[in-house]
């Protein structure tokens, strides 16, 4: 038979309708529809980062310097270039209301502006009035507006004086937007604006204290970004460039992993919906045996067969990728309003062909590669199946053709997904994940048949239990799809539950059993000595740590950019914490290499960060060149030492010999270990005495890094339990084409004189076990995924954490339960004579 054949049978048997193919068309939809959802949100955040990137960065370009001024050849490259230039100083601060004892304070970040700020945008205020109006003060003291949080913490009202280092503000309004506060990043404290000049008294702004100057440039239209960017890496030196082509880098890099993470949990769900349509098919073809083996009566070969019902999957698949794909275009653009209200960055929500096209290609070979193997199986179906009962038999896997096409199309969804997320790693070991969990979740449902078997001739007087181990251990029931789609659903959510737990535990509980109090910056060199004497005289303080601090850019390594040498790590990116020391701290571990002798007067030399070395392929006796201050400094690396950064105290990447950086401007940094009841009168005291110093409380920062992650984790959990509901359908799929089995089940047992409750038992029983079975593989798969992810992707501990394991066993039993208690009416009120003489 031709082509046009098949698809003229085909066309025909879609006449009948779509029964059968609810669930598999319920599965393909929720896949593509999650996917495609996810990468339209991923793609109007994106558009909306892109269109208002200038107003987000402040400007159209951005050079961002640390702990100096611009000098006066890079200020005037900047006139020379630019319509308009605004200077910003940024750096946190303790705000301080009242005095004495009574005093309220609180961590701030604060940005010093001047009078062209800001360049694009307005920044709101309450009560709304100029920008240049608030600072401009009151009373003979400078004007402050200040985020209302901060005002709500430490109890100010509009029109009250505070104090940051020794100079008083005014606060004149409260700040309700910045147009650029996309571009600070993750920052501790409340934002406070003032001018710039009104801080010349205050102490803050000194050599060698913490403070970065961004310089914002409003160029011409035709200006050629790429040409300016190479100009100031010449001109200025220590310089970080940024443009309105990315105005808010840091945000749309979080954006695009963080969606690209979950389009991975999507295709983990796509996972789980393939198992419900591989089921789907099957049991459609069970039923279409009689005309599969008519056909076959009437001279059609194997090949026309399987393009009879190859055409009509494909045509059912192009249906549920269309509305997939309808419904994934139009959830973004129904929840664009709440969506936006939560986002810090403007969003552009339209219909973006791009996340369609890839949910599409992912939908397309989750269908054939879930539907190639039932289909595959027709071949099978011979002629003489209708003189026969039932068309089972046969071999268990498809022809290796077949298998081959399958296991190439796999490949080519992996590859997709790790080209089009652009995390490699991270894909393949969700895909070896997905497997694993896959041939876990096989042998678990072969093991449970087995089990059963052999456990229901030894159950004497639980006639229900008995005949639910029957039904379980049958080899067509539905044992295989039961605990394949549940489980593969509740595995995902059960690593997600694991994952989560565990990062908040090594926030929450492991950092502040072995954390400083405070960490004590921009203390100047003048004020150590006494600074340590008042804390180490302090029967509440334990353990001070203090080190010089300054901070460089590395900018080359061996002579050679350091970009071009060792990639985008994240050591490379931006400036980094650099001390110097005539001797290892206490404690410090060299893997390799000496330390220098005291008094070294050579050139350069510097103690690296062993596993960050590694990383960046260092070794000893390279050189590295750390812009400092707008000085290149090239050091020698003399050795590598263990810098563990988890423990929340003092660490430096890099410890250079004194003589390269002693006679540099600088401050230093303090850890300060503290009895918890005292750190409130601690903060106040410092304050008192030294103003310029600023405290960071470690539990806020603890604090604020829990709220970021409780937003990831949410987000994630949304994603995994979208595949959750997919297993569900699936679930529900299984009870429902379970019914004429059930009802012919159910019939035959009240004939052998069952009653309604032993029937109605043994399901429910059934139903538990498979549940059960699937929860508990659930917890093995989903804690080892969970390992793997603190081990390998988080680098931290973990911890096995039992009361989700057991939520997860509980919602598997009470799933598969509910979903089979709900289509096991029908089959107990069906009477037993009807059913009896429908299947003569």
């Amino acid at each position: 038979m031709s082509l046009a054949a098949a698809a003229r049978i085909a066309r025909r048997e879609l006449r009948g309708g779509l029964s059968g193919f609810r669930v598999f068309l319920a599965c393909l939809i929720l896949g593509v529809a999650a996917i495609a959802a996810v990468g339209s949100a991923r793609e109007a955040i994106q558009s909306g980062l892109s269109r208002e990137g200038a107003t987000l960065l402040g400007g159209d370009a951005e050079i961002e310097l640390t702990y100096r001024f611009a000098t006066d050849d890079e200020r005037a490259w900047m006139t020379a270039n630019a319509l308009r230039v605004s200077e910003l100083v940024d750096f946190r601060s303790m705000a301080v209301y009242g005095s004495g004892d009574t005093a309220e304070r609180g961590l701030t970040q604060v940005k010093a502006v001047d009078d062209a700020y800001p360049l694009l945008g307005e920044v709101r205020l309450d009560p709304a009035m100029p920008l240049s109006e608030a600072l401009a003060g009151r009373d003979g003291l400078p004007g402050a507006v200040m985020d209302p949080v901060l005002v709500a913490r430490l109890g100010l009202t509009v029109g009250d004086s505070f104090k940051l280092g020794a100079q008083a503000f005014v606060l004149t309004a409260e700040l309700l937007r910045e147009p650029d506060n996309a571009t600070g990043g993750f920052t501790l404290g409340p934002r406070t604006i003032v001018r710039t000049e009104a801080l010349a008294d205050s102490g803050l702004i000194q050599p060698g204290t913490l403070y970065e100057t961004d310089y914002r440039l409003l160029l011409p239209e035709d200006a050629n970004l790429e040409r300016l960017e190479r100009e100031a890496e010449d001109t200025f030196t220590g310089v970080r460039w940024r443009d309105k082509r990315r105005g808010a880098p840091g945000v749309d890099t979080f954006v695009d992993r963080l969606s690209s993470f979950l389009v991975l949990v999507g295709l983990a769900g796509l996972a789980v919906g393939g198992v419900g349509i591989s089921s789907a098919v099957t049991a459609y073809l069970r039923r279409k045996t009689p005309v599969i083996a008519t056909l076959r009566t009437l001279g059609a070969d194997g090949r026309t067969i399987f393009l009879v019902y190859f055409l009509q999957i494909g045509a059912l698949t192009l249906v549920g990728l269309v509305a997939g794909l309808i419904l994934g275009a139009a959830l973004p653009l129904v929840f664009a309003p709440l969506i936006e209200a939560r986002l810090p960055v403007p969003a552009e929500f339209a219909v973006y062909p791009k996340p369609l096209a890839e949910a599409a290609l992912y939908g397309t070979l989750a269908a054939l590669i879930f539907t190639l193997w039932p289909l595959a199986r027709v071949e099978e179906v011979r002629a003489a199946t209708l003189f026969r009962d039932g068309g089972g038999g046969g071999r268990v896997l498809p022809r290796p053709l077949w298998i081959g096409v399958t296991l190439f199309l796999a490949t080519a969804l992996v590859l997709s997904a790790a080209a089009l997320s652009g995390l490699w790693t991270l894909t393949w070991g969700a895909a070896g994940g997905v497997a694993a969990a896959f041939a876990l979740l096989i042998l678990a449902a072969a093991g449970v048949r087995r089990l059963a078997r052999r456990l229901a001739p030894r159950v004497r007087g639980r006639s229900a239990l008995r005949l639910a181990l029957g039904a379980v251990g049958a080899p067509q029931g539905e044992a295989a799809s039961v605990i394949l789609s549940l489980g593969l659903g509740l595995s995902v959510l059960a690593a997600v539950g694991q994952i989560d737990t565990n990062l908040r535990g090594a926030i929450r509980n492991d950092l502040p059993e072995r954390a400083p109090s405070f960490f004590m910056v921009d203390i100047q060199p003048d004020q150590m000595e006494p600074f340590r004497a008042t804390l180490d005289a302090d029967a509440a303080v334990s353990r001070i740590d203090s080190a010089p601090m300054l901070r460089g850019i590395i900018t080359q390594i061996n002579g050679r950019p350091a970009a071009e040498v060792a990639g985008d790590h994240w050591v490379l990116r931006g400036d980094r914490g650099v001390t110097y020391s005539d001797a290892p701290s206490e404690g410090t571990v060299l893997t390799a290499g000496e330390w220098w002798q005291p008094g070294y007067d050579g050139p350069p030399l510097v103690s690296f960060a062993a596993e960050e070395g590694e990383e960046l392929g260092l070794k000893l006796g390279d050189e590295i060149t750390v812009n400092i201050l707008g000085r290149d400094i090239t050091a020698k690396i003399a050795s590598f030492r263990v810098v563990d950064f988890s423990t929340a105290g003092i660490g430096f990447v890099m410890s250079m010999s004194p003589n390269a950086l002693q006679g540099a401007p600088h401050s230093f940094i303090s850890t300060v270990y503290a009895e918890p009841e005292a750190e409130a009168r601690l903060l106040r005291e410092v304050s008192n005495a030294y103003p310029n110093v600023t405290a960071i409380r470690v539990k806020d920062a603890i604090e604020r890094v829990s709220e970021i992650l409780s937003g990831i984790a949410a987000a994630i959990t949304a994603g995994a339990l979208v595949t959750l509901i997919t297993g569900g359908v699936v679930l529900i799929g299984a009870a429902a084409a379970g019914v004429q089995t059930r009802t012919y089940e159910a019939a035959v047992l009240k004939t052998l004189g069952a009653s309604r409750r032993t029937v109605l038992a043994s399901f429910a029983l059934r139903s538990a076990i498979l549940g059960a079975a699937a929860g508990l593989v659930a917890i093995v798969a989903g804690g080892l995924a969970g390992w793997a992810v603190m081990r390998f992707v988080m680098e931290a501990d973990f911890h096995f954490e039992p009361v989700s394991a057991l939520v997860i066993v509980g919602a598997g039993i009470l799933a598969t339960m509910v979903s089979g208690l709900l289509f096991a009416w029908g089959p107990l009120s069906a009477r037993p004579a009807q059913v009896l003489r429908a299947r003569e």
